[in-house]
């Protein structure tokens, strides 16, 4: 079957590889599918992995809304002993330490991060303050206050073995599980941040659901089997 515009309206549930964008899947379906409106239901950062739910065709975006205010799961890993400015693996270092805290003291710390939660979104971010998103301002060396986002998360320890604690986390859209890494290394007084990434569930939709996003770039691969039209 070939790859025609009206096969190609639906979404697509797509694994996203570590290293590329949003808007690289984008480009490439673009491209691979000869739409042009195509977008996506939650962004993840170039680091991370995961469900991606891409929208394609103009009916499908539309529904944006819909398929982004839907609760994200991850397995998250933080790494003890260096806070970054971007909160993740690919900032600068701010802060280092050699503390290494007891699996007592993470326990505790980690209490905070239950239920509903106030949490103050990193600088390296697209959240738009005046007109200006975020990270272009962090990248011009400036810092602004930002307002506090209410955010619902559960999470749960799943091993320690320092500098590395891994966590599954469940939570309510506009959660930065960067922001959860950081604030950690804060209350641990050792610093921490965000080493790697993975989006395990997107709603409904399982990792299990998606394709390998290397399939994206494959001339030979047909991807209108994989379209879904039938929405959850």
């Amino acid at each position: 079957m070939s790859n025609s515009p009206l096969a190609s309206q639906g979404y697509l549930l797509v694994n996203k590889p570590q290293g590329k964008t949003a808007f690289d899947l984008v480009f490439a379906l673009r491209k691979k599918l000869q739409i042009r409106t195509i977008g996506h239901a939650g962004t993840l950062d170039p680091l991370a992995t995961g469900v991606m739910v891409m929208l394609l065709g103009r009916e499908y975006t539309k529904l944006s809304d819909r398929f982004m205010a839907q609760d994200k799961e991850y397995l998250a890993r933080v790494t003890l002993g260096a806070a970054k400015d971007t909160y993740d693996a690919e900032g600068k270092d701010t802060f280092t330490s050699s503390l290494q805290p007891s699996l007592e003291d993470i326990k505790n710390a980690l209490g905070h991060f239950q239920g509903t939660i106030e949490q103050i979104p990193p600088m390296y971010s697209a959240k738009k303050i005046q007109g200006k998103k975020l990270y272009e301002l962090a990248r011009q060396g400036k810092t602004v206050e930002r307002k506090a986002a209410i955010v619902t998360v559960s999470t749960e320890l799943l091993s320690y073995e320092y500098p590395h604690v891994d966590l599954l986390i469940s939570c309510t859209k506009g959660t930065y599980i960067r922001s959860i890494a950081h604030d950690l290394g804060e209350m641990l007084t050792c610093g921490a941040h965000l080493s790697s990434l993975a989006r395990t569930k997107s709603g409904s939709f399982l990792l299990s659901d998606c394709i390998d996003g290397s399939l994206l770039y494959s001339q030979e691969t047909d991807l209108t089997p994989y379209i879904r039209h039938l929405i959850p």
